[in-house]
């Protein structure tokens, strides 16, 4: 295809129809949101039965399990309100159940638009074309990282010690009765001033090398020359090395640090894989939309192929990375490793089973055997269905990271589901969606001066 017949020049526009669209998102969200926590509170949508109908409690079932751990009381290790202990609950309250949904998807999203700079930068460094006429696209990702940025510590600052326990008071004092000697003895990583500063860093440094690539993009749209460009190629490496220790300790922090007893050091690995599928996915999915608003004439079949492409080989990524830790732990069957699947699979009433088979079906099996077809990549229809497809999946894989570790047998698959949520995950799409094509609107849709601009019209597969 050749570029005579692509304005250069082209500019998204977000009508107010668009804004309107979003609005309705959010505000079903909300509605739904608002239901589902009044329907917490008067206990319709809590899965765990009462204490009388109780048979095995959790504890009885992990010291059944894991007798090498039954002299330092193992399940009072692992639960995530340790201060009461009434009703076999420990504490639970509805309130927690929206925290960490509110918690889940923040990661979750904050993950997509990390994905979406990252995606920029490493195109950059291994100076490939095919990425440029859309590059734009993914480009405006890297907004949504101002707005994650007040609701991550908002929600530390409001809900950290209903996300995780080493937040509790005394869990790391030796005097307190909450004392915790296997959390106590990780004090140096998960005290309370680095853990924050941490935090602070990580978006910091994330934002920043982010503003920087992107004053300097839309400097080459005004001014051109290979000199801007270098300059992006030099801060995209950074922003990679950045990237690559800061998504690793980020997931820790931010996920892993809510079963504090389990640790995995594929877990970083694994947390990128899901969001890179998820990312990629949001990016094909935008595409398609602009594509079918008229714009973006310069981006064909073939960059959607190659995308197709990247979603199929990271979904097999991803499945390689989660079937590895898993066998491995499983096969060795160490109480200490083994219990957090063990919480998704056996325990907590069985709340997360059918949602921890459906991961693996959706986000491996579905993957392999769709996307392995050349016109499931070239199809816009096929594509869009398949990229909603694993957002589901990957939502899911998320969900199964962050809230059995917390909610125990109060979360997972029930009608609660459809109102908390489902209402919760809109109002974050919305959002997202909203500050994504807010800043696509602000500068051209196509890198005009872009030394490869005109290899990527051209991209033939």
């Amino acid at each position: 295809m050749g570029a005579v017949n692509i304005n250069l020049d082209e500019k998204f526009v977000f009508t107010a129809k668009a804004r309107m669209n979003i609005g309705k998102v959010i505000a079903a969200g909300l509605i739904l949101l608002a239901f589902g926590i009044f329907g917490l509170s008067q206990g319709w949508f809590d899965p765990a039965p009462k204490a009388e109908g109780h048979g095995e409690t959790h504890s009885e079932v992990i010291m059944d399990d894991a007798k090498l751990l039954a002299s330092h009381a193992e399940s009072d290790q692992h639960e995530g309100h340790s201060e009461a202990h009434a009703g076999g609950h420990h504490g639970y309250h509805w309130s927690q159940r929206v925290i960490m949904n509110l918690w889940q998807n923040n990661v979750w999203f904050l993950g997509i638009a990390l994905i979406g700079v990252f995606f920029v930068c490493v195109n950059y460094i291994a100076w490939a074309g095919w990425n440029a006429a859309f590059k734009r696209v993914h480009e405006a990702f890297g907004y949504y990282l101002i707005v994650a940025a007040p609701i991550t510590l908002i929600l530390l600052l409001i809900g950290g010690k209903d996300i995780f326990h080493f937040m509790h008071e005394g869990i790391m004092d030796p005097n307190s009765s909450n004392y915790d000697a296997i959390i106590a003895g990780k004090s140096w990583w998960l005290g309370t001033g680095f853990y924050y500063g941490r935090i602070i860093f990580y978006f910091v440094a994330w934002i920043a090398i982010f503003m920087i690539i992107r004053k300097l993009s839309i400097q080459e749209d005004e001014v051109g020359g290979d000199q801007i460009h270098q300059k992006i190629v030099t801060w995209s490496g950074f922003f990679v090395w950045i990237f690559g220790i800061t998504t690793s300790t980020g997931a820790w922090d931010l996920i892993m640090a809510i079963d504090t007893h389990w640790f995995s050091t594929l877990f970083g690995w694994w947390t990128f894989s899901s969001w890179f599928v998820s990312g990629l996915c949001v990016i094909a999915l935008l595409i398609i939309y602009l594509k079918e608003a008229g714009y973006l004439s310069g981006v064909s079949t073939e960059h959607l192929h190659d995308l197709g492409k990247y979603i199929f080989a990271f979904s097999i990524f991803w499945s390689y990375l989660w079937f590895s830790q898993f066998l491995l732990y499983w096969y060795a069957n160490i109480p200490e490793e083994v219990f957090w699947f063990n919480e998704r699979m056996f325990y907590n009433n069985g709340n997360y089973t059918a949602l921890f088979i459906l991961n693996i079906i959706i986000n491996f099996l579905f993957p392999f055997l769709y996307f392995m077809t050349r016109d499931a990549k070239r199809s816009m229809t096929l594509l869009k269905v398949g990229a909603f497809v694993l957002l589901f999946g990957h939502w899911i894989d998320f969900y199964l990271m962050v809230t059995p570790g917390t909610l125990k047998e109060h979360g997972g698959l029930n009608l609660g589901m459809l109102f908390v949520e489902l209402g919760t995950t809109m109002i974050f799409a919305g959002i997202f969606l909203y500050t994504v094509l807010h800043s696509l609107a602000k500068a051209g849709i196509y890198p005009k001066n872009h030394p490869m601009l005109q290899e990527s019209l051209n991209h033939h597969t």
